[in-house]
């Protein structure tokens, strides 16, 4: 097979990652439809990611955010976005570049997106690229170390956000076959395993 020197693994990525930008541009200009809420996956050691020492110093490599209940001032940019949240109540503005993302996943219809992430600029000839124990008040992340392989998604069923527990971020998610993003996901409803909607980019990468 010859070599792709079109990089088309890289464009893929790119055009996936519009679908993370206008989610969020959607959720900025009218809120989060439904029941629709989405955790972020992202590299904190990327260039451009810019979080308060406390948090890069508990999450040294890999954070995930959750945008539900309390997020606030949410903008999205052509290369970033911006939100507030609260962390063990004390207020975080985070600046998060697209190219940071690791893993984009809305539970409420079982969607997820995964990608590679490097500090090369995508419209270079280079790989091209883009999780927090939060107070229960704000449910804004999930410690990195349950976080992401978007690869292997969880297929949770949804419930209320009022049903949420104090702490429930905590509690530890029962094991897929895989690692799974950790999350305050409901456990009361079995999930239907064909359901998931994955896009998986392991066919685009270069071997």
């Amino acid at each position: 097979m010859a070599e792709d020197l079109m990089r088309y693994d890289l464009m893929a990525q790119e055009a996936l990652r519009g679908v993370v930008k206008a989610a969020l541009r959607r959720a900025a200009r009218q809120g989060l439809p439904g029941d629709h809420h989405f955790f972020v996956a992202f590299d904190t050691t990327h260039s451009g990611v810019r979080i308060s020492e406390r948090l890069r110093k508990k999450y040294p490599d890999e954070m995930t955010i959750v945008l539900q209940h309390q997020f606030w001032s949410l903008e999205v940019y052509d290369d970033r976005f911006e939100v507030d949240l609260s962390f063990d109540n004390i207020p975080e503005r985070l600046s998060i570049p697209f190219s940071a993302i690791k893993g984009f996943f809305d539970p409420s219809v079982q969607f997820g997106l995964q990608f590679d992430v490097s500090d090369t600029d995508p419209n270079e000839e280079a790989d091209e690229p883009a999780t927090a124990d939060a107070s229960p008040e704000s449910q804004a992340a999930v410690p990195a170390e349950r976080s992401a392989s978007i690869s292997a998604l969880p297929q949770p069923a949804t419930r209320k956000p009022a049903a949420r527990d104090a702490g429930e971020l905590d509690r530890p998610v029962e094991p897929e076959p895989a690692k799974v993003p950790a999350a305050s996901v409901p456990e009361d409803d079995e999930p239907d395993p064909g359901a998931a909607k994955v896009v998986k980019l392991d066919t685009f990468r270069k071997k």
